[in-house]
This record gives C-alpha cells, sequence and structure tokens, in this order.
C-alpha cells in the first residue's frame, strides 16, 4: 500500500482526515474556527498554552491542505484573519460527534468499567 511521506496510508479515508486534523493543535484551532474568523491574537486568548510559533505552523498546514483561508488585508498595520473554506467546514460533523462522546464520557463516574468501552475506533474488543 503506497504511504506519504510522514507514513500516511493514501488510500485509507480515515488516515487521510487524520493527517489533516490529527497534529496537535488543529481540532482545537477548527473548533475557534467554526464560531467565526479569527486573527492571531484572537487564537492566542483563546488556547492557552500555544506559542505564537506552533500557532503560525498549525495555520500554515491547515491552508495548505485547504481547511483554512488566509486574508490579509491591505491595511497599516496589517490585518491578517483567518476562516474556514468549505473544505473545513466539511469538519464540523465529526467535531459535533466528537463534542457529544466527550459529554457522554464527562458524565461517568472514574470507577466505570473499562471493559464497557470499545478497545478500538470500529468498536472491536480485545479480550
Amino acid at each position: 500500500m503506497p504511504h506519504t511521506s510522514n507514513g500516511t496510508k493514501l488510500d485509507c479515508p480515515v488516515h487521510l482526515v487524520l493527517s489533516y486534523i490529527g497534529g496537535k493543535w488543529a481540532i482545537l484551532i477548527l473548533q475557534e474556527l467554526f464560531q467565526g474568523s479569527r486573527r492571531t491574537n484572537e487564537f492566542l486568548s483563546a488556547l492557552p498554552g500555544i506559542s505564537t510559533k506552533t500557532l503560525t505552523a498549525r495555520l500554515r498546514e491547515l491552508e495548505s491542505y485547504g481547511l483554512v483561508k488566509r486574508t490579509v488585508f491591505p491595511e497599516v498595520p496589517p490585518r491578517v484573519e483567518y476562516s474556514l473554506t468549505p473544505k473545513g467546514q466539511e469538519v464540523q460533523p465529526i467535531m459535533v460527534a466528537l463534542n457529544q462522546v466527550g459529554e457522554q464520557w464527562l458524565v461517568h463516574s472514574p470507577s466505570d468499567s473499562r471493559s464497557d468501552r470499545p478497545a478500538t475506533l470500529y468498536g472491536s474488543r480485545s479480550r
């Protein structure tokens, strides 16, 4: 099976999507953009712990994948805003599903049996 330079399987849809949104901070950046366009300082305020360097790198990656659009306004000083592309908006159902699962998991106490949880993404359990 062919792979990309980072080891992603080219013909596996799950690997493809995860290669785009699975990087550290990528999902949280997209989550911010679902609320509307953002400037760099808005990301930095909303995402404590992310460095400017990391934010810039993730935004560039998401832009290169066609998920995020960077708009530079001809002002002094220049203003840059980031927004979702139509392709980036396609990720929203995934985010909604992750939120729903997270909400369910949050209501369970830590003493819940781990055997009740699926072992893999596809629900098969290891014995």
